[in-house]
């Protein structure tokens, strides 16, 4: 990390500083450079001096760390006082970003190893003070999973489209999984967390077509619960996955009756199946008929309208509403009945989706 790090600040400072500038690990290899290949060469003795500015062979040279146990060592082409200076100032500067490099990486691990319980809930807030890590904050979790294969770096662009990088975090959990921990107002809204998940969502496949979901996880108001907001958002995809195959964005706050469903074992989710419906009674439904009972679902039970929206006569859809009750023995056009109806389609879709994934 930090050798990119470094390799970006000197390539940016060659045409300013024109000689030969480069940094030394602590074992004294050449681990980024204005000159490409002098990296990986090893510069032996240098790591073994002080704090203060030395001179070897032609190379000026500044320890970065403490003079007991250096960390890295900035080198400069020459021997004069302007050597000293740029290499005194490159010093500074590169001990300074790698400082924040290292808290900020720090921080995204302790993120990291809360949302997937490595940590105990004792330790984060101990380890929450060693990196003044605000405790009492709205946050929010998504997970984006990735749909198609890409060649591009989708923790990259997550965290160019939410480069507030001391509240927001973007980590990679798999090859398919990418977590962003998002600080949000307290009042904030399913809807307006729905909106951003759209943002990402429409970014990624609009400019680099890589298709993705996003589960969100509820709004939580203390650091330790963010565990919970990303378990929550796993569960909306996989709640989704079954419910709602159709969405490229689930909440876990609007999964309804199917986050009840999916909690259910399977042995009472058949039970319920059987009470309801005799063995082979679903599949034995024709096509058209399952096609007007969703529409009338769609539609809160009403008549006039889903005949409307089925370009079919109001007469039409009655008589396929009793021939749905002859055959179940529900009245889908009562409450209750529909209610039923509804609950056991739902529990059947989850049977079949558990079956599949076995």
């Amino acid at each position: 990390m930090s050798n990119r790090l470094f390799q970006s600040i000197i390539h940016q400072m060659k045409p300013t500083v024109d000689r030969t500038i480069g940094v030394l690990d602590d074992a004294g290899l050449v681990i980024a450079c204005s000159e490409l290949n002098f990296i990986g060469e090893q510069r032996e003795g240098i790591m073994s001096y002080g704090s203060d500015a030395i001179i070897n062979d032609g190379y000026t040279y500044k320890i970065i760390g403490l003079a007991a146990k250096p960390d890295y060592a900035i080198f400069v082409e020459g021997k004069d006082d302007f050597a000293s200076k740029v290499a005194g100032i490159l010093a500074i500067a590169l001990g300074s970003i790698k400082e924040y490099s290292d808290d900020k990486y720090d921080k995204s691990n302790f993120i990291k190893n809360i949302i997937l319980d490595n940590i105990l809930t004792g330790d984060i807030f101990f380890k929450a003070r060693e990196l003044h890590f605000p405790v009492e904050v709205s946050r929010t979790v998504m997970l984006i999973r990735l749909i198609n294969k890409t060649d591009i770096s989708v923790a990259d662009i997550l965290q160019s489209l939410f480069p507030e990088k001391t509240k927001d975090y973007v980590i990679n959990i798999s090859e398919t999984d990418i977590v962003l921990v998002k600080e949000v107002r307290s009042s904030i809204e399913s809807k307006d967390l729905e909106k951003l998940a759209r943002s990402i969502v429409d970014t990624l496949f609009g400019e680099f077509y890589t298709k993705t979901m996003v589960g969100i996880g509820s709004v939580v108001g203390n650091l330790k619960d963010i565990a919970r907001s990303f378990k929550e958002a796993q569960i909306a995809l996989e709640v989704g996955k079954v419910f709602d195959t159709e969405k490229s964005i689930v909440s876990y706050d609007n999964l309804g009756i199917g986050r009840l469903i999916y909690q259910l074992p399977t042995t009472l989710c058949e039970m319920f199946l059987n009470e309801v419906f005799k063995k082979g009674l679903i599949e034995s439904l024709d096509q058209e008929t399952v096609h007007t009972i969703q529409k009338f679902f769609e539609n809160n039970l009403n008549v006039s309208e889903t005949s409307r929206k089925l370009f079919v006569h109001r007469n039409t859809l009655v008589y396929r509403l009793e021939k749905i009750r002859r055959i179940t023995g529900l009245d889908l056009r009562e409450f209750d009945h529909a209610i039923i109806f509804k609950v056991a389609l739902m529990v059947k879709k989850y049977l079949i989706s558990k079956k599949n994934n076995f």
